[in-house]
């Protein structure tokens, strides 16, 4: 057996859940194996379990890809806003209070 940790964050709180697999599991089966220990959400949080992007420590991967272990298996959120266009505004309000 293989141990993984899933981890799905919203901008108030962080979920990690951590697994045992068998040691040829994908993401797309661990990801079913932790849905089907927590359920569809969690403390009133909808999971996006089947339509998230994932990434291990950060790098985007395909739910086929094969777990190792230690993975930290990331569900990814979409961004409310672009970064840099938050960046620029927050630049010009800045420049505008001078």
């Amino acid at each position: 057996m293989m141990r993984v940790l899933i981890a799905y964050a919203t901008p108030q709180r962080q979920f990690l859940w951590s697994l045992e697999l068998a040691p040829a599991a994908t993401i797309a089966q661990a990801l079913a194996a932790c849905r089907a220990r927590v359920g569809e959400s969690v403390a009133g949080i909808a999971i996006p379990w089947d339509d998230a992007p994932v990434g291990v420590f950060g790098e985007p991967r395909p739910r086929s890809a094969a777990c190792a272990e230690g993975d930290r298996i990331e569900l990814y959120r979409a961004l409310s806003a672009d970064p840099r266009t938050q960046r620029r505004q927050r630049v010009a309000r800045a420049r505008g209070a001078r």
